[in-house]
């Protein structure tokens, strides 16, 4: 699955850059590539500044990334985290994402619907008048017809999941690391190449992430103790993998499986790269 490669590059280009490591461009050129934009989103839990966020949406605009809604889910993520974490702010950072092409309108349309915030329906009314090319999808939110990221399934690509990390790297929040560890025993799924998908790239993301990610780290060891036991046993192969770095064995682990499917014929040509 094209999509869930894209979200396992994702959060390794987040990891093995983080903006700790590296001098901060200048102010700017402070969003001038993807990778900036990649290097700020993955820092800002540490130092959450929303007045910057309406510039990071128009560039990464301007930078072409809302064009594949497909791989676009983490900025979408972050955004609607940033809007859950700033409630009362949030009417003025989404009015100064404007302007934005008609054809991006969907990232500002997705983000408040999958912010959470508690008048989230009336901020689309709100917008809807500056997205008038965005009405239907706006209509089908508020109405109920599109679903929200609380309930979008997981098992439907890896979409959701980019969505996820997307709020965890806005608010450092427990609720999407949670919902990303009840997916581990997916991983095991020897029936279902959707599942088995998901569960390998939620499981390798988790463990390069918090490899570098000490909070991360210690939410997984809290979750430890109140998980199922099939879920234990892949989380705790999550933490020794963040713990020594030995991210190889996850990568192998998920091909093996997926090998597994395919002598099944469960698995055709394109799923994973796999031919």
């Amino acid at each position: 699955m094209r999509s869930a490669m894209a979200l396992a590059v994702l959060a390794l280009a987040l990891i093995w850059a983080p903006a700790s490591d590296a001098a901060p461009p200048k102010k700017k050129d402070e969003f001038v590539s993807t990778e900036h934009v990649l290097r700020w989103i993955n820092g800002y839990r540490t130092q959450p500044n929303p007045d910057k966020v309406p510039a990071l949406v128009r560039a990464v605009s301007a930078l072409g990334l809302f064009r594949d809604m497909e791989s676009a889910g983490v900025y979408v993520g972050f955004m609607a985290g940033v809007i859950e974490a700033n409630p009362k702010r949030a009417e003025d950072l989404i009015g100064k994402m404007f302007p934005m092409p008609p054809e991006d309108q969907v990232a500002i349309v997705r983000a408040i619907a999958h912010s959470g915030h508690p008048e989230w329906k009336e901020l689309l009314a709100k917008f809807s008048e500056r997205m008038p090319a965005r009405k239907v999808l706006i209509d089908r939110f508020i109405t109920g017809k599109q679903p929200t990221l609380k309930q979008l399934p997981l098992d439907k690509g890896a979409g959701p999941l980019d969505m996820l990390w997307g709020q965890y790297f806005a608010t450092g929040s427990y609720d999407p690391v949670l919902r990303m560890i009840s997916v581990l025993e997916w991983s095991k799924d020897g029936n279902s190449v959707e599942r088995l998908t998901v569960g390998s790239m939620t499981k390798l993301t988790l463990a390069t992430n918090a490899s570098r990610d000490k909070h991360l780290l210690d939410m997984l060891k809290a979750s430890m103790g109140h998980e199922t036991k099939e879920t234990r046993a892949v989380l705790r192969e999550v933490i020794d993998a963040a713990e020594t770095f030995e991210f190889g064995t996850v990568r192998r682990d998920a091909m093996a499986s997926i090998e597994q499917l395919k002598a099944k014929g469960k698995v055709t040509r394109g799923w994973l790269g796999v031919s």
